[in-house]
């Protein structure tokens, strides 16, 4: 919390970049109602009120502020373990108040007069990222590092560069109004929106937002081909469709990793695909490790290792004191046991979220052995979201593999102890609003916490 303030008075003093051709730090419309918000209407909205507390808020709903807006009805959204980060405080330049949610549908309620390609009901999904379209990233379809939506210094400083701006995801990236809420504003929304077409409803077509394109891009990134055996850390929602499109792409066999609290997920996991293997590394003998492990398992250790869980979570007292006290903001342990459990030659790639920098790296074993190490980078959804739905469609890709509950806006502020605390046997959850359609065929019915 104090490095989050103090990040944000950072970013005061040095001053926004020039870059940015969007309106930055709107992250919630009652910040300045006149010029941000509706003058009477209003919306329920899980906003970030401190670290690990998080609250459904009345607010303002949104309205068309640039030419190229799109107010949304929110028709579903959900929650990533990526929020978890925020929710502990991990990234920094949250706000109190911010609106939290980066993964959304909906349908169009109003637009910019610029806005081309759309009308008003167009069922549509939104990218995570925001994308101007027309800059040097951006003419490849590599709209998570577009140069023009997000200003924000601190990031510029310390990545050296800048990734394009997201939905509530702090000041960081942006300060733009996230989608766990009724209503949303979509910046260059004809760039940044999907139409869904009828055959594909909002509990498969949300999912195009980020957790399919994250996971697509982890695989195809890191460079799984035929007969490769793949390890996965992370048995969440992007491990499980990792493993899917693992296989997709051709690996002989696909071995998930977890354990603790989460432990059930490979349970889970190994339901939905019987033919994945599974390490749950609580269970393990003492002398015993990870890489020890895997390496019975599969002479030499596998071809790949996809990491799938993010850098906040440390396993070890050491690293667990040395985030306490700021020493790091990441823990290396997973990289690490990614490297030395891979084939020489192996192939890893992170797709977890890491925000910072870490301490014991292992590069001895990197470059001695040939370890190719991929940052595989915020996924840029506009190379890989046509691809996607056409696969949703056509059978290949089942977002139905992960979800398990469906939850109503109003109770989000639970829902995000309960997936935080890994309880409920809660995997990926559809968050539904006062203009969600009825549930779809084969999805979940809706779960009540609040009594």
């Amino acid at each position: 919390m104090a490095m989050s303030q103090s990040a944000n008075l950072a970013e005061k003093a040095m001053g926004h970049g020039d870059n940015a051709v969007t309106e930055q730090n709107m992250t919630n419309p009652d910040r300045d109602r006149a010029k941000y918000g509706h003058p009477s209407e209003t919306m329920k909205a899980l906003a970030w009120m401190g670290k690990n507390d998080v609250q459904v808020v009345e607010t303002p709903r949104p309205k068309i502020i640039e030419d190229r807006d799109v107010i949304l009805k929110v028709t579903g959204s959900t929650i990533c373990g990526s929020d978890l980060h925020l929710l502990h405080g991990a990234v920094v330049e949250l706000q109190k108040g911010d609106i939290l949610g980066h993964e959304f549908c909906g349908r169009v309620h109003e637009m910019g007069p610029s806005v081309k390609g759309f009308k008003e009901g167009d069922r549509v999904v939104a990218s995570f990222q925001i994308a101007c379209g027309d800059c040097m990233y951006c003419k490849k379809k590599l709209s998570s590092q577009c140069e023009r939506t997000n200003s924000n210094t601190i990031e510029n400083v310390m990545y050296g560069g800048r990734t394009a701006g997201m939905f509530g995801y702090s000041h960081f990236t942006g300060g733009f109004a996230g989608g766990q809420a009724e209503y949303v504003r979509v910046p260059f929304g004809d760039v940044n929106l999907l139409h869904l077409p009828d055959d594909v409803p909002d509990e498969k077509g949300l999912y195009l937002s980020d957790v399919l394109a994250t996971s697509w891009n982890c695989v195809v990134d890191t460079g799984v081909k035929d007969g490769d055996v793949v390890a996965i850390w992370g048995a969440g929602p992007i491990g499980e469709m990792c493993a899917e499109m693992s296989f997709t792409n051709g690996a002989a066999r696909v071995i998930m990793i977890d354990g603790g609290p989460a432990a059930w997920r490979l349970e889970l996991c190994k339901e939905k695909m019987p033919k994945i293997e599974t390490l749950n590394y609580t269970d393990l003998p003492r002398g015993t490790t990870v890489t020890s492990r895997l390496k019975e398992m599969e002479h030499g250790g596998p071809d790949v290792a996809l990491e799938c869980v993010a850098g906040e979570y440390a396993k070890g007292w050491a690293h667990y004191f040395e985030m306490l006290i700021g020493a790091e903001t990441d823990t290396s342990e997973i990289v690490n046991e990614m490297i030395t459990s891979v084939k020489n030659y192996g192939r890893c790639g992170i797709t977890g979220v890491y925000v910072g920098f870490t301490n014991h790296f292992n590069i001895g074993s990197l470059m001695e052995r040939g370890i190719r190490l991929i940052g595989n980078g915020q996924a840029p959804v506009h190379l890989y979201w046509e691809q996607l739905l056409q696969m949703i469609r056509d059978g290949k890709t089942d977002p139905y593999k992960m979800l398990t509950h469906r939850v109503g806006v109003e109770e989000m502020d639970v829902v995000y102890q309960k997936y935080d605390q890994r309880a409920e046997n809660m995997q990926k959850v559809f968050v539904q609003t006062r203009f969600s359609d009825p549930p779809a065929e084969g999805s979940p019915k809706l779960t009540t916490f609040k009594k």
